[in-house]
């Protein structure tokens, strides 16, 4: 999975236009240009596609966590020059204030079953013995259950 797929996804479940989309990369240190949004917005097709770097899909999830759960007092963190699934797990997890059983519910409405065991090793530290990668599929699914319930379960109540 691609960090242009991640950052589109992120964009239509939680409904961020352009404007949110410049700001949440501002909250996180970055000023992205519209420009540059709509080049990472392109399929891989398109001749402007751009590819989103590590470096700046960090910068945007740090951004998100200041957006949804307010800036933190202090220092801004540092956006990870190199990412991962685990790492763009974790961050989602922060800005959206899940605990385990949120996750793993999450992972069920995309029907993906975990035990809490298994969750918590995308969580450890990369050199601990029960450390896991987490594969594009878990991710894929992840951001397709918080689709399910952030979007579709939103959009039922209209």
């Amino acid at each position: 999975m691609t960090n242009n797929d991640v950052l589109r996804r992120l964009r239509y479940t939680f409904e961020l236009n352009d404007d949110k989309v410049m700001s949440t990369f501002a909250s996180g240190g970055y000023e992205a240009t519209r420009v540059e949004i709509s080049d990472w917005m392109k399929k891989e097709e398109d001749e402007a596609y751009k590819n989103l770097v590590d470096k700046y899909l960090a910068t945007f999830l740090n951004g998100f966590i200041n957006l949804k759960r307010g800036k933190r007092e202090g220092p801004q963190p540092e956006p990870e020059k190199k990412t991962n699934n685990n790492i763009i797990l974790r961050k989602l997890k922060i800005a959206l204030n899940l605990q385990d059983e949120d996750m793993l519910e999450i992972l069920d409405l995309a029907d993906l079953r975990f035990s809490k065991h298994e969750l918590s090793a995308f969580f450890r530290k990369p050199d601990h013995r029960h450390y896991r990668e987490c594969k594009d599929q878990i991710i894929r699914n992840f951001l397709h259950g918080l689709q399910i319930k952030y979007k579709y379960s939103l959009e039922n109540f209209d």
